[in-house]
């Protein structure tokens, strides 16, 4: 961390598995701040069940989900002990869509809140998720589970999060949420196309407080950073610059022709 508290270094990347809770935890416990993919965790946390989640590390995360029914829902219908069989296909995940079922919602929920919990285990580092803006069906449910489990940072670029900071808001506080979906070739007579979520209406019990976390843009130039700075909706606690192989060069060329 710096001297303002902030970190130094941000690792976390989008790719599958990859920025995962072993890594997100190795650089967090080293004062930086580790951030786990959330990207299509639903179905990698689906898949380690059905290869026996070695070490046991979802399940003990599981253990630990506030709606112990939800999380047991899932381990009944991916859970594998030992694992499948070599050959067997994985049990298929269904797809997200405007009106999820509910065995979908409790998956993305639950796997979020074990990724992020399992990056968090055994220290009081800063742990983040980063999501994409245009993988936009499960961002509600998604942010949930993060938010279940303490995330300290929210990491969302590969769009304009302009309605992020909002949402995150009203999640913390466990109410109604919608998240506008831009839909192909869809048009104002179309009406307003959305996903929506009601956290309070998956607890039989009243839900605990939870801490809403920072919310960080990934922006990738001048114009991402203007788009999102001038939607009053959006107020990010930073941003994070990231850029692409062609940016650099742009950028090069244009020191090299000045």
């Amino acid at each position: 961390m710096n001297g303002a508290g902030l970190p130094r270094i941000i690792q976390g990347g989008m790719g599958v598995a990859v920025s995962d809770w072993r890594l997100a935890r190795a650089v967090s416990r080293r004062g930086q701040l580790g951030g786990v993919s959330g990207t299509a965790i639903d179905l990698v946390c689906a898949r380690r069940l059905q290869l026996g989640d070695p070490g046991g590390h979802l399940r003990r995360a599981l253990a630990h989900f506030p709606i112990p029914e939800m999380a047991q829902q899932v381990l009944r219908t991916f859970h594998v002990p030992g694992g499948k069989a070599p050959g067997t296909p994985f049990r298929p995940v269904p797809r997200h869509s405007l009106r999820p079922g509910r065995a979908l919602v409790a998956l993305t929920i639950v796997a979020n809140f074990a990724e992020v919990y399992l990056a968090k285990e055994g220290h009081e580092g800063r742990v983040g998720v980063n999501y994409l803006r245009k993988i936009e069906l499960p961002i509600p449910f998604a942010c949930y589970g993060a938010l279940l489990a303490g995330a300290d940072h929210i990491l969302m670029g590969a769009g304009n999060p302009a309605e992020l900071p909002a949402l995150l808001d009203r999640l913390a506080a466990h109410r109604p949420v919608t998240l506008p979906v831009r839909v192909q070739g869809a048009t104002s007579a179309d009406g307003d196309t959305r996903v929506a979520f009601d956290p309070a209406s998956l607890w039989p019990t009243p839900p605990p407080a939870l801490r809403r976390p920072r919310f960080e843009a990934i922006v990738t130039g001048g114009t991402d950073l203007a788009a999102v700075r001038h939607l009053t909706a959006a107020h990010p606690a930073g941003y994070t610059a990231g850029y692409t192989a062609a940016d650099i060069l742009a950028y090069l060329l244009a020191y090299l022709l000045r």
